[in-house]
């Protein structure tokens, strides 16, 4: 087992009422552990505590109860350590307009007391590819450099580990790709990266282990491959040579869906039956099959079964 790069244990995040409003517990008692080395995914609805959780490492939210250690030194009695080896990069773009990326990275290590002998801000640049917008000012930059941006930004001080609030939230697919490869490039380069993000095939493809936060309480934790794996269902979708009426109906079908005039997806386990029997019983009730495809349970289907099964307990 890989050391943990953050240590979360009974961890309390509840808000003041306000007016007649009660108190709302944001973070209900989360414990888990980010392994070192790891590119860790936290996922949850909008409103889970993600950013609550994001907010209490970065030191900009005090929480009510729990503990927390990043790199081995617990935020509130190792304060200044334990924010030295974290890197947070916010959703927002926060950066001064009229200065260069140059100058924004060397005003960052300004402030974390790094001398100008010691500052790395042109070896950033090159890293996150914003070499030749050096002198550019920052207001001139595309949404994804400012996104790069925001990355060097957040390793000036060299810290072992980075956090990246939805970093390719309104970004599009090719950039969304640049930033992925940044990210694993950071990652083998030695950093711990901790990812929340909304798009679930950017989970599945860089994270290693994923936990899943939903109403401030942990409800997954898992490998990657592992979580995927809990899903033993499979989908396959049926074209049919007319219109589709009433759908088809059997026991062993989880569920049974029409997604187009003439074409619908049956869920079903695994374990119960094969496709080939899925559409020999579709065929049994009438319908003429023109074409057929199947795929496997992924992250998204099983986002939506653990979060939907915990909002059926709440």
């Amino acid at each position: 087992m890989a050391e943990a790069a953050i240590e979360i244990r009974d961890l309390v995040k509840e808000y003041a009422g306000s007016g007649d409003e009660p108190p709302k517990l944001a973070l209900k008692g989360v414990s888990f552990d980010v392994p070192e080395g790891s590119v860790f995914g936290l996922l949850g609805p909008n409103g889970a505590g993600k950013s609550t959780l994001i907010n209490i490492m970065a030191g900009l939210v005090n929480k009510t109860g729990g503990q927390v250690k990043i790199w081995g030194h617990d935020i509130d009695t190792d304060h200044r350590n334990a924010k030295l080896n974290i890197g947070i990069v916010p959703q927002e773009i926060v950066f001064d307009p009229f200065f260069t990326p140059f100058e924004v990275l060397e005003n960052q290590g300004g402030f974390y007391g790094i001398s100008k002998a010691l500052r790395r801000s042109e070896e950033l640049l090159k890293a996150v590819r914003l070499a030749d917008k050096r002198n550019a000012y920052a207001r001139t930059l595309s949404g994804g450099m400012k996104r790069r941006l925001l990355i060097a930004k957040a390793m000036v001080h060299s810290p072992p580990i980075l956090v990246l609030d939805e970093p390719t939230a309104g970004v599009d697919v090719e950039l969304r790709k640049q930033l992925w490869d940044l990210v694993n490039d950071l990652n083998a380069e030695g950093v711990t990266v901790v990812l929340t993000t909304h798009y679930l095939e950017e989970a599945e493809e860089l994270c290693e282990q994923i936990a899943i936060i939903n109403h401030g309480e942990l409800i997954a934790n898992k490998p990657t491959r592992e979580l995927v794996g809990m899903m033993g269902e499979k989908i396959v979708a049926v074209t049919v040579d007319a219109d589709i009426g009433d759908l088809p109906s059997d026991p062993r079908f989880h569920k049974c869906e029409k997604v187009g005039d003439r074409v619908m997806e049956i869920t079903f386990d695994k374990g119960e039956t094969t496709a080939g029997q899925v559409l020999a019983q579709v065929q049994e009730q009438g319908f003429v099959i023109d074409d057929v495809s199947t795929r496997e349970a992924d992250l998204e289907d099983v986002f939506v079964q653990l979060t939907s099964q915990d909002d059926a307990q709440q």
